[in-house]
């Protein structure tokens, strides 16, 4: 399978956060999010091609870190996923699939879905066609699928919000869906650096508390920086 990168770090968002994690990074993904941070891995898929136990290894190299990170990209788009998820399920690894919920898990081995539904805030700009355009708005919201995901694993509900309208747009989104508690509901502020994430933490986490939604920092920004490998 096509791997952009495997780093051992932080997790830096959702409710393992700070947990010492292993990432892998599949490249590849069926949507082109306008503020997409993984570019290499989404817009322009780069990486090496490693079969199913070359990745195990990297990762077990790792230990005793006992918390791996399957991400993108989308990883369900990589075939060999199911495959590598049930090698990590056996050498014991917590797995946390982080996806966009447009493609559904299937029985895939997953401890926490970590699902990240796309706003309109997303949608790509002049950069891209028409036709990815037309295909981002089709795809990014498939809320059977998000159903499949959230009945079968411990899940959180990850979302990138720009500006205050956002809140109404999620909101119309959790009522095509069962109901979920609120505290798995996590919104994220959009941004890569410091200033933007401070300027939307001044009215996003009194937004949470009057909802009971979990605020959502992005801790590997506050600590690294926008850099790969973190």
């Amino acid at each position: 399978m096509l791997i952009s990168e495997i780093f051992h770090s932080l997790q830096g968002e959702g409710v393992l956060v700070g947990v010492p994690s292993v990432f892998v990074r599949t490249s590849g993904c069926n949507l082109r999010c306008n503020w997409c941070d993984t570019p290499y891995a989404s817009w322009q898929p780069e990486g090496k091609q490693m079969p199913v136990a070359e990745i195990v290894a990297e990762v077990n190299r790792h230990a005793p870190t006992r918390h791996v990170v399957l991400t993108g990209g989308e990883p369900m788009l990589a075939r060999e996923l199911p495959e590598l998820a049930a090698e990590l399920r056996q050498t014991g690894w917590h797995i946390t699939i982080e996806t966009a919920g447009t493609i559904a898990p299937g029985g895939i081995a997953c401890d926490l879905a970590s699902i990240s539904p796309k706003l309109t805030n997303s949608a790509p700009d002049a950069r891209l066609d028409e036709a990815w355009r037309k295909k981002h708005e089709q795809i990014r919201w498939q809320p059977e699928v998000v159903r499949a995901w959230i009945a079968a694993y411990d899940f959180q509900l990850k979302f990138v919000v720009a500006r205050e309208a956002d809140v109404a747009e999620i909101e119309m989104m959790l009522r095509e869906l069962p109901p979920v508690p609120p505290h798995q509901v996590l919104l994220m502020p959009e941004g890569t650096d410091l200033a933007t994430l401070r300027q939307r933490a001044s009215w996003l986490p009194g937004l949470c508390k009057a909802r009971g939604y979990r605020y959502a920092h992005r801790l590997h920004v506050e600590l690294f920086g926008h850099t790969r490998g973190t």
